[in-house]
């Protein structure tokens, strides 16, 4: 988006630090919505009695609202809406159709002995079509967001980091309240209580849309000529060597990235863990994300692009390693999760980073557009595609049976991509030298 790309043509700068501290609010509930659902959600489907492919068409809602949200927030909404406003609506509505899955009920499970039919059952388009509601207005508000910061900073570079950790503050607090809410229900209620997910998230996108009205206020930026299709201008880039084997490495990290979530959460309830702490347990890698983002500059600077996105990679076949070898030791299970701030971290921040230090200016926000297009769309939804049928032809009903081989998969995948950046990604050493590339023309 091109007011993210050249904060000093904003129509605002940073003004006194009470900006900063909406800005840092707005990022907390940003990510508080998407982490209260999404870790809980790939265990509650099945539970529902829902069909394969039911799930996969649910779970498809985001990454498809994540490619379609790529054209709509940049060549559209951004452009004709002031972004605050833009944000209040989507959020508003966007919430209402989260809350509203709280109260979908379904009765596909089989019923016990002498069991009387539940007085409910669902059609199963009215769940799709409010995820898809929901997905479809809450997407481009991940890049309206960024965009409402970049506007109204003095200097990118140093501030946003501070503000986008808020989104990952956000991702951890909403494990919380799930936790309480779940904690010490008896089993036959769990399932019904897991709707709370929904309650939570939907009032946190309410919450959103009010305080979207005192955002600071950022005009619709008006774009025309090339720009108008950067994201076809940046699929040019591809025609470079580097970028192209970084692009299939990202593509590959983002489908495992993606398939943790996919596959985690019902591992660790068959492991042992109380289903009430499954979310905390996960949260456990934000926090470590936290961590590792304040030490990812030294080790930038000491072992350079190629090795720093390697290791990143790397933390995905270890933790993945520790669940196909050690299922039953749950300490060692709940101690990999801390890996998730390397995989994050030393990979997609680095991409990032990488992106706009050694790219051509002019390109920047392009490639951004192009990696975001890949990261939160193709790659989200070649995960759910991949591991939901790979998890149920290796995973047996109950136990955990199975797991050792669906889990070496990505273990496998992890460590061809970090071999393809090994031998075939060569990126520039110094952090300021720029990378050998020919800006696609107009």
């Amino acid at each position: 988006m091109s007011r993210a790309s050249d904060p000093l043509k904003s129509p605002a700068h940073a003004g006194p630090s009470g900006t900063g501290i909406k800005l840092f609010f707005m990022m907390v509930l940003e990510f508080f919505i998407w982490g209260a659902w999404l870790p809980l959600i790939f265990g509650y489907l099945p539970a529902m009695g829902l069909t394969e492919n039911e799930q996969k068409l649910i779970l498809s809602a985001f990454p498809v609202a994540a490619i379609i949200g790529m054209f709509f927030s940049n060549q559209f909404a951004d452009r004709n809406f002031s972004a605050e406003r833009f944000m209040a609506f989507s959020h508003l509505v966007g919430g209402l159709a989260m809350a509203g899955l709280a109260w979908v009920r379904f009765d596909r499970l089989p019923l016990e002995a002498g069991e009387v039919i539940k007085p409910y059952d669902t059609p199963f388009w009215i769940f799709f079509g409010l995820m898809s509601v929901h997905c479809l207005l809450y997407v481009p508000t991940i890049s309206i967001a960024n965009s409402i910061a970049f506007s109204h900073m003095k200097n990118s570079e140093k501030e946003f980091g501070i503000v986008r950790m808020g989104g990952t503050i956000g991702w951890i607090l909403a494990a919380w309240p799930i936790a309480f809410i779940l904690y010490g229900k008896p089993e036959a209620e769990v399932l019904k209580a897991t709707s709370a997910i929904f309650i939570v998230s939907g009032g946190a996108s309410l919450l959103l849309a009010a305080f979207s009205l005192i955002l600071p206020h950022t005009p619709p930026n008006k774009a025309t000529g090339a720009e108008s299709f950067a994201l076809l201008r940046a699929l040019k880039l591809l025609a470079t060597p580097a970028i192209l084997v970084l692009f299939i490495a990202t593509f590959i990290d983002s489908t495992i990235h993606n398939g943790y979530f996919v596959m985690t959460g019902n591992f660790l309830a068959r492991a042992g863990i109380e289903p009430a702490w499954i979310m905390v347990v996960m949260s456990l890698g934000q926090v470590a994300e936290i961590l590792t983002m304040m030490f990812l500059g030294l080790v930038l600077s000491k072992l350079g692009w190629r090795w720093t996105m390697i290791i990143g990679i790397l933390g995905h076949a270890a933790r993945f390693s520790v669940f196909a070898l050690f299922p039953e030791s749950t300490t060692l299970l709940v101690a990999v999760q801390f890996l998730h701030g390397i995989c994050y971290a030393f990979f997609f921040a680095t991409v990032y980073i990488y992106i706009d230090k050694v790219f051509p200016k002019d390109i920047r926000t392009s490639a951004q557009g192009l990696f975001n297009f890949l990261i939160l769309g193709v790659g989200d939804l070649a995960a759910k595609w991949l591991f939901i049928p790979l998890q149920t032809h290796f995973v047996g009903p109950t136990g955990l049976t199975g797991y050792r081989e669906l889990f070496m998969i990505p273990t496998a995948m992890a460590i061809g991509a970090a071999l393809l950046l090994l031998f075939f990604f060569h990126p520039p050493r110094d952090a300021e030298e720029p990378v050998a590339i020919k800006a696609p023309s107009h």
